[in-house]
């Protein structure tokens, strides 16, 4: 017997279709989603030992959500993946809920475990210019070294992600003023592009060994094609490694970094989420959280406790 029914299984993929065209959902988001929906249904239809039809799925009760909920836990899973699931899970009865016309009380009011968010852990200013000076001595390849540095430098001074650092094309260079970024979800944005990045950029395209137009990807692999995120990621973890920085140092950290320098530099938490890409400004929030975080600490060496 199969664990997800077929009635079931295309009420997915139409949802997944929906998330795709109607809310411009990543792929990577998009499957992510189908494999929490998945195991959801999968646990259910064990559950109950038949298969699930549509009727069956609309009167699921808060019970058989708190037994998912257990047994999902029980194989390892942490709160805040469980709660990731769960969120998944609602998103999709929602839908289906509105399509099939019954109530999903018993899913959408079910809470999600507790757990602390993980702050964003930036590098600090003098950190990262070390860091791009340390990535200049990886390779011995003159034009890989300006390759990495380029790359690196869009990441902290634009507030780029790695995936969209690496999308660059040809047609790209010189880098202008500002550059149009399309990120997750197909959300574009504008991005005032530092003229260290411009340099940055410019020496490493004087020294590609290969011919880049306006049709082939700014950055190269040593071998030809596109560099994938794996080389800065590698080349990273040398550079970190050789001044004792700590393992969340990566490409990620230094879009961390730009926006935490930003906003102790006074930047506006808007301006910020938009510069980001952020779809909502909770997001961009955790950055003052960390500012706090700091600012006690601070408090707690320096107060002269009674």
């Amino acid at each position: 017997m199969s664990l997800v029914s077929p009635v079931a299984t295309d009420a997915l993929q139409n949802w997944l279709a929906h998330q795709r065209a109607i809310k411009g959902a990543a792929e990577n988001t998009l499957t992510a989603y189908q494999g929490d929906v998945i195991d959801f249904l999968a646990f259910i239809t064990q559950h109950k030992a038949e298969p699930q039809g549509l009727r069956a799925l609309s009167k699921i009760s808060v019970t058989e959500m708190r037994a998912w909920m257990a047994h999902t836990r029980g194989t390892g899973v942490g709160a805040r993946s469980l709660a990731r699931k769960l969120s998944a899970v609602k998103a999709f009865y929602k839908w289906l809920a509105e399509r099939e016309g019954f109530e999903p009380t018993a899913v959408l009011s079910t809470r999600a475990p507790k757990f602390q968010k993980k702050l964003p852990r930036p590098v600090a200013a003098d950190a990262a210019r070390n860091l791009i000076d340390a990535i200049e001595m990886q390779s011995q390849e003159p034009w890989v070294a300006a390759r990495d540095v380029a790359v690196v430098t869009l990441l902290w001074g634009c507030g780029l992600r790695i995936s969209e650092a690496l999308s660059l094309r040809g047609a790209d260079a010189p880098l202008p003023a500002t550059l149009r970024i399309t990120g997750k979800g197909g959300k574009e944005r504008i991005v005032p592009v530092l003229a260290a990045a411009q340099v940055a950029v410019q020496d490493y395209v004087a020294q590609c060994p290969y011919a880049i137009t306006q049709d082939t990807p700014l950055f190269f692999a040593v071998r030809g094609g596109a560099l994938g995120p794996g080389a800065i990621q590698k080349v990273m973890a040398r550079a970190r490694m050789q001044l004792g920085l700590p393992s969340t140092t990566t490409p990620h950290a230094m879009r961390h970094s730009f926006a935490t320098h930003l906003l102790n530099a006074g930047g506006d938490l808007r301006a910020i989420q938009e510069l980001l890409g952020h779809a909502s400004l909770s997001t961009t929030q955790a950055y003052t959280a960390i500012d706090t975080a700091r600012l006690m600490e601070v408090y707690d060496r320096a107060h002269p406790k009674a």
